[in-house]
């Protein structure tokens, strides 16, 4: 598991960070009020929020919600009710202060918790979907993210995950956590049903686009972009040796 001081410092720095915001929304389409917690582009929020085939009232969980800002995004589309979990306190904390684009009456259907991937604190069957951007690989172990997902939702409730895949197994220049990954493969194992996993080379071509007006920006001491210029060039080394996909799954209705 990745470090949650460490996401508290990013969390807070990215919060102060007026360029971090300008790259990230440039490159991923996004509206200048919506905080970006990773880089699902606007379209990508579209097709996440289709594939949970939320009504209005029901419940939404925001796995890693980050600042919320795609969470918060998600309920003012479907009219969902947001519980946001994080296991950095900091992004918590800026997530429930913040209003993004919910208007004045949907504010009270959004709640920001501390937990994590295997403590989510939630009962069993209380969500009717349940959406994780860019993250379920910190889980560990592998398997333990996805069958937290499948507890706590609803009979027929729907999963969307958003991540990467290696091309080859073999890479040794990637992660163990991105070298693991297999979606189809894990969430069959858990026992959801109807599983789909489907590349997205146009959300990879965003954030290629991302990275590099990261690395040609001038950081001019802001802590945030000196990460994300860090980050940046880890990401383009090895950006041929993972793809980018979008996974969906329904609970078991039995």
């Amino acid at each position: 598991m990745p470090d949650a001081q460490v996401f508290n410092a990013w969390h807070a720095d990215v919060a102060r960070s007026s360029a971090c915001d300008l790259i990230f929304g440039q490159a991923l389409g996004l509206p200048s009020e919506l905080v970006s917690n990773s880089l699902l582009t606007w379209a990508g929020i579209a097709e996440v929020a289709a594939a949970l085939r939320l009504a209005p009232g029901q419940t939404l969980v925001d796995l890693a919600c980050g600042r919320g800002g795609y969470g918060r995004e998600m309920a003012r589309r479907t009219g969902a009710r947001l519980v946001g979990l994080d296991f950095s306190a900091v992004a918590v904390a800026i997530a429930a202060r913040g209003t993004g684009r919910l208007s004045t009456g949907q504010l009270g259907r959004a709640g920001f918790f501390v937990g994590n991937f295997t403590a989510i604190g939630l009962r069993a069957h209380s969500a009717d979907a349940v959406m994780c951007v860019d993250a379920i690989q910190f889980s560990d172990p592998p398997l333990a993210a996805l069958g937290e997902c499948r507890r706590i939702l609803a009979r027929g409730g729907r999963l969307a995950v958003t991540a990467w895949e290696p091309t080859g197994t073999a890479d040794q220049r990637l992660p163990e956590r991105i070298r693991r990954m297999n979606l189809a493969r894990d969430l069959a194992a858990v026992g959801f049903e109807q599983v789909e996993v489907t590349g997205k080379p146009d959300w990879y071509a965003a954030e290629r686009t991302l990275w590099e007006a990261a690395l040609r920006a001038d950081a001019n001491g802001d802590p945030a972009l000196v990460a994300l210029k860090e980050e940046c060039a880890q990401a383009l080394a090895t950006f041929d040796s993972k793809r980018r996909v979008f996974a969906t799954a329904t609970a078991p209705v039995t």
